[in-house]
């Protein structure tokens, strides 16, 4: 099939806003149990190649983003790390189409324009309203009003999500009552409907303990066989060294762009974390 391109640039209308419509509450297909390898056999490639070129964003005086270049493989697991405050989520809410940028930002797929997944870092809301898990997802993944239940279109997709994060059996609890990590396998779940073909996390181990961390690395497995694209933001270099197929530096501009064993050197990660990083080669 012919490849489709998606362009975002500051000369045209945010495509990414129309992604965005697309972004939240997608899904992945059933989980595969295997043990996460990035020698894993691969079915067909879904997800599209991302290229950023020279991609800049300035919000009044300060520079969020300098001139950030790399490009993310189709079907890879590609982490983005940096310090706080180094643009890592500037630069994902500029893909989304929430932020303006300069530069180019395009979205090649291997056949028609497909679906991208979002999960977000954490979720903010009222923990006093009476909103159960199933009642956020309803809201969160169907059309029809919440207040109305799960429609039987998404009731089957929605509970199967949940199975695969291990909250089946928190449906009918308020999402104000469940723990950090609870929360964050709800918004896991979330991102998991309908299946996606370019799934971005924004640090999704952030608040996860060790049972909701093993059902993470099982669903990147999954998503690694099914030649899904995977752009992943991390804290955790032990899990990126781990887990990722390629790293990506970011302190403002792009300081490394390497495999994980090439990235994550002691000289790499001092420069990426020190307060004016210097460019490396």
């Amino acid at each position: 099939m012919t490849s489709k391109e998606t362009i975002l640039t500051n000369a045209e209308p945010p495509v990414g806003a129309g992604l965005l419509a697309n972004a939240v509450g997608r899904s992945a297909t059933s989980l595969n149990d295997t043990p996460l390898s990035r020698a894993s056999p691969r079915l067909q490639v879904s997800g599209p190649t991302l290229d950023f070129a020279d991609v800049s964003l300035t919000l009044g005086r300060t520079t969020i983003l300098d001139k950030v270049t790399f490009q993310v493989r189709p079907g890879s697991v590609h982490a983005l790390v940096g310090p706080n405050g180094g643009g890592k989520s500037s630069l994902i809410k500029t893909l989304l189409g929430q932020m303006p940028h300069q530069g180019r930002l395009s979205l090649q797929w291997p056949g028609e324009p497909g679906t991208i997944g979002y999960v977000p870092q954490a979720l903010e809301f009222d923990r006093g309203l009476p909103m159960t898990v199933d009642d956020f997802m309803a809201a969160m993944c169907q059309r029809r009003p919440a207040f109305l239940g799960l429609s039987k279109h998404y009731a089957a997709a929605i509970g199967e999500a949940l199975v695969r994060v291990g909250m089946q059996d928190k449906r009918k609890r308020r999402m104000g009552a469940l723990s950090g990590g609870e929360r964050q396998r709800v918004l896991l779940a979330q991102g998991l409907i309908p299946s996606p073909q370019l799934l971005v996390l924004d640090e999704p181990m952030s608040a996860l303990d060790e049972a909701g961390i093993q059902v993470f690395e099982r669903l990147l497995a999954h998503w690694r066989t099914a030649g899904i694209t995977v752009l992943w933001i991390e804290h955790d270099l032990e899990a990126v060294g781990r887990l990722a197929d390629h790293v990506t530096g970011l302190n403002r501009r792009v300081l490394f762009d390497a495999t994980p064993q090439q990235a994550l050197t002691p000289e790499r990660l001092l420069t990426l974390f020190s307060t004016h990083p210097r460019s490396l080669a």
